[in-house]
Protein backbone atom coordinates (compact mmCIF):
# COMPACT_ATOMS: atom_id res chain seq x y z
CA UNK A 1 0.00 0.00 0.00
CA UNK A 2 1.40 3.36 -0.99
CA UNK A 3 1.84 6.13 1.51
CA UNK A 4 -0.44 9.16 1.52
CA UNK A 5 2.39 11.38 0.27
CA UNK A 6 2.98 9.10 -2.71
CA UNK A 7 -0.70 9.04 -3.61
CA UNK A 8 -0.92 12.81 -3.27
CA UNK A 9 2.03 13.22 -5.63
CA UNK A 10 0.42 10.83 -8.13
CA UNK A 11 -2.88 12.72 -8.02
CA UNK A 12 -1.12 16.05 -8.42
CA UNK A 13 0.90 14.71 -11.36
CA UNK A 14 -2.22 13.43 -13.09
CA UNK A 15 -3.94 16.75 -12.43
CA UNK A 16 -1.08 18.78 -13.92
CA UNK A 17 -0.86 16.47 -16.94
CA UNK A 18 -4.62 16.79 -17.43
CA UNK A 19 -4.30 20.60 -17.38
CA UNK A 20 -1.56 20.43 -20.03
CA UNK A 21 -3.49 17.97 -22.16
CA UNK A 22 -6.14 18.84 -24.70
CA UNK A 23 -7.94 15.54 -24.02
CA UNK A 24 -9.94 16.86 -21.06
CA UNK A 25 -12.07 14.21 -19.37
CA UNK A 26 -10.69 11.37 -21.54
CA UNK A 27 -7.18 11.86 -20.16
CA UNK A 28 -7.13 8.52 -18.27
CA UNK A 29 -7.07 6.71 -21.64
CA UNK A 30 -3.92 8.44 -22.89
CA UNK A 31 -0.50 6.86 -23.06
CA UNK A 32 0.87 9.38 -20.54
CA UNK A 33 -1.59 8.42 -17.84
CA UNK A 34 -1.21 4.69 -18.49
CA UNK A 35 2.59 4.93 -18.34
CA UNK A 36 2.52 6.93 -15.11
CA UNK A 37 0.14 4.50 -13.41
CA UNK A 38 2.19 1.53 -14.63
CA UNK A 39 5.35 3.04 -13.14
CA UNK A 40 3.66 3.62 -9.80
CA UNK A 41 2.32 0.07 -9.76
CA UNK A 42 5.70 -1.39 -10.69
CA UNK A 43 7.37 0.36 -7.75
CA UNK A 44 4.93 -0.55 -5.00
CA UNK A 45 6.50 -1.83 -1.80
CA UNK A 46 5.15 -4.24 0.75
CA UNK A 47 5.96 -4.10 4.45
CA UNK A 48 8.53 -6.89 4.07
CA UNK A 49 10.81 -5.41 1.44
CA UNK A 50 12.60 -2.18 0.75
CA UNK A 51 12.82 -0.93 -2.79
CA UNK A 52 15.38 1.72 -3.69
CA UNK A 53 13.64 2.26 -7.01
CA UNK A 54 10.56 3.54 -5.22
CA UNK A 55 12.58 6.23 -3.45
CA UNK A 56 14.05 7.23 -6.80
CA UNK A 57 10.56 7.25 -8.29
CA UNK A 58 9.28 9.54 -5.50
CA UNK A 59 12.11 11.99 -6.15
CA UNK A 60 11.63 11.92 -9.93
CA UNK A 61 7.87 12.30 -9.57
CA UNK A 62 8.11 15.27 -7.23
CA UNK A 63 10.70 16.91 -9.47
CA UNK A 64 8.56 16.38 -12.56
CA UNK A 65 5.50 17.70 -10.71
CA UNK A 66 7.43 20.82 -9.77
CA UNK A 67 8.48 21.27 -13.40
CA UNK A 68 4.93 20.88 -14.75
CA UNK A 69 3.44 23.23 -12.16
CA UNK A 70 6.14 25.86 -12.75
CA UNK A 71 5.72 25.61 -16.51
CA UNK A 72 1.95 26.13 -16.25
CA UNK A 73 2.30 29.07 -13.86
CA UNK A 74 4.96 30.64 -16.08
CA UNK A 75 2.65 30.42 -19.09
CA UNK A 76 -0.17 32.05 -17.09
CA UNK A 77 2.10 34.88 -15.94
CA UNK A 78 3.47 35.36 -19.43
CA UNK A 79 -0.05 35.63 -20.85
CA UNK A 80 -1.09 38.08 -18.14
CA UNK A 81 1.90 40.41 -18.38
CA UNK A 82 2.74 40.06 -22.06
CA UNK A 83 3.47 43.35 -23.69
CA UNK A 84 0.50 44.87 -25.49
CA UNK A 85 2.24 47.97 -26.75
CA UNK A 86 2.17 51.26 -24.92
CA UNK A 87 -0.02 51.45 -21.83
CA UNK A 88 -1.13 54.47 -19.91
CA UNK A 89 0.27 55.16 -16.46
CA UNK A 90 -3.18 54.41 -14.99
CA UNK A 91 -3.35 50.96 -16.66
CA UNK A 92 0.16 50.05 -15.54
CA UNK A 93 -0.50 51.13 -11.96
CA UNK A 94 -3.79 49.22 -11.75
CA UNK A 95 -2.18 46.08 -13.21
CA UNK A 96 0.49 46.19 -10.50
CA UNK A 97 -2.04 46.89 -7.75
CA UNK A 98 -1.21 50.54 -7.14
CA UNK A 99 -3.49 53.54 -7.07
CA UNK A 100 -2.44 56.86 -8.48
CA UNK A 101 -2.92 59.96 -6.34
CA UNK A 102 -6.05 61.91 -7.17
CA UNK A 103 -5.57 65.46 -8.48
CA UNK A 104 -8.01 67.92 -6.83
CA UNK A 105 -8.33 70.06 -9.99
Amino acid sequence: MASQNTLKTLRNLLSELRKCSSQGSKFHDTAQAKFLLAQYRANQVTDLQYCKAQEEMKYAASTYLSFLRSKRLYAELLAQYRGKGERSVQETASQLGFKLPHDPE
